[in-house]
């Protein structure tokens, strides 16, 4: 449990809220039990929606439109709104089974993001991403919607690289996200109502040697700036749970009103809880739960 902001906060204004995280699981057949449990738990708990930051599996089995549907049953199972964004494992990493990314990409829209409402037996109305470059796709994958005055926000950057150094088409598929992602992100950041921003995405943007997701680590940035808000930054890829400020300011000091957030992942099958209370100095507090760590 991180030592600063663990526990629930004593007085909550009426518009506190918390929500669940979850990510990178179920990989591994004998995970998947755990993870079964793990969402009972969480229907248990008085959450308003579930983010689930992508990796829903690994291998060949979850690159195929039954490991999709049964990934996709198992999300609309969920007691809570369940809003999910992709990962690598479900695509981009496909092309390792043989199987073409651009393809799995196009098959995932149609089968969970259909339209526009969460995954879960109760739904959630989503704004969706609707506008389209020249050249590019249309990216219904990515979300956004408001809860207690914090607007919460979903973009489609997945680990493995971000689908770049491949090919010259996944070269391109990769420029146009970013641009659909920015505009995104730039359309979240103009709503003056908002207490505070939250970006949920697969891919940590720290884990990579080649540079690629500098200007997305740019744009949070400026972001932040920008509003001068609180940002909450929801990612997966690594597995491991931490809170921490990584961004710093011009002089290099911590920048402060922009936090992330990594949820855990395989081996361990876990979620964390947050609590967003705008009547504390800390809007954001972060209780972490394992249901298992399996070898």
């Amino acid at each position: 449990m991180h030592a600063a902001g663990c526990a629930a906060p004593n007085a909550a204004s009426q518009d506190a809220f918390t929500f669940a995280i979850i990510g990178d699981a179920p990989y591994k057949q004998r995970e998947e039990p755990h993870f079964e449990r793990m969402m009972e738990r969480i229907d248990r708990e008085d959450v308003a929606f579930v983010i689930h930051v992508g990796d829903i599996g690994a291998g060949r089995g979850i690159c195929t439109d039954a490991g999709y549907d049964k990934r996709l049953r198992q999300f609309e199972r969920s007691r809570h709104p369940m809003i999910y964004t992709p990962g690598d494992n479900e695509w981009v990493d496909c092309r390792d089974m043989g199987f073409d990314p651009l393809e799995r990409l196009a098959r995932l829209r149609e089968v969970f993001f259909d339209d526009d409402q969460s995954l879960g037996l109760v739904k959630l109305p989503l704004e969706v991403q609707q506008d389209e470059a020249p050249g590019c796709t249309r990216y219904p994958e990515n979300r956004a919607w408001t809860r207690g005055g914090i607007r919460f926000v979903t973009i489609d950057v997945p680990g493995s690289n971000d689908n770049r150094g491949f090919s010259a088409a996944a070269d391109a598929e990769a420029r146009c996200r970013l641009a659909a992602n920015r505009r995104w992100i730039a359309r979240a950041a103009a709503d003056a109502d908002s207490r505070a921003l939250v970006i949920a995405m697969q891919a940590n943007p720290w884990f990579t040697t080649r540079h690629v997701f500098d200007e997305y680590l740019a744009l949070f940035q400026q972001t932040a700036r920008t509003i001068g808000k609180p940002v909450l930054l929801i990612h997966g890829d690594t597995h491991s749970y931490q809170v921490d400020t990584p961004f710093t300011d011009a002089s290099g000091a911590p920048l402060a009103n922009i936090t992330r957030v990594v949820t855990y992942g395989s081996p361990i099958v876990g979620w964390v809880k947050v609590y967003v209370n705008p009547a504390s100095a800390r809007l954001f507090t972060f209780e972490p739960h394992i249901q298992a760590i399996v070898p």
